[in-house]
């Protein structure tokens, strides 16, 4: 069965954007631009919000700059035609090789797990992830972690009262002093 993950960026307190909505603070340096390319390897449906999504049309045309770099080029190659689901109640039409939700979270979930394959599903935007993991549909949480402290905003992990056990399953610390987590959920 497909594995549903949800990686993001985050500070050090735990939030993937600061009290001003700004997250420049995680541009990744080219080794963890790497891991992200190696990453995105791996997913074979990215779900994601809104904000995301308008956050990621930029990759939708990037290959058109001719300023990009090889690592850049590569991201894009990957990203533009790996399948995308956005959920949104404001969108009406969405662009490249994206679709807009049809069902709820957890019928879009199960659809896509029920599909032949190993690829990943990939959450994308705490929001999102706030209500898969509220359904208990995230199965492992990866989290690069940045040395800032942002003192407020949208948090990584949903804020749902009750207990998530979880294994860790990898860490790795870039020369950049981000921290790499990797956790399973324990079911």
């Amino acid at each position: 069965m497909r594995s549903v993950t949800y990686s993001m960026g985050m500070s050090l307190d735990g939030y993937i954007v600061g009290p001003d909505g700004g997250f420049d603070w995680t541009g990744p340096d080219a080794e963890v631009f790497r891991w992200w390319i190696d990453e995105i390897k791996g997913v074979g449906t990215h779900l994601m919000g809104r904000r995301l999504y308008e956050t990621m049309l930029y990759w939708e045309t990037a290959d058109q700059d001719p300023s990009l770099g090889d690592a850049e080029r590569e991201w894009t190659a990957l990203w533009k035609p790996l399948p995308k689901v956005v959920f949104s109640t404001t969108l009406t039409a969405v662009q490249g090789n994206a679709r807009l939700a049809s069902g709820d979270l957890a019928e879009e979930i199960e659809r896509l797990r029920a599909e032949p394959g190993e690829s990943e599903i990939a959450i994308g935007g705490a929001t999102l992830a706030a209500q898969a993991a509220e359904l208990g549909l995230i199965d492992e949480y990866r989290a690069m972690v940045h040395p800032v402290l942002v003192g407020g905003g949208i948090p990584f992990f949903p804020q749902h009262e009750r207990r998530v056990n979880l294994d860790l399953v990898e860490t790795r610390t870039f020369t950049s002093k981000v921290v790499y987590l990797h956790y399973r959920v324990v079911r």
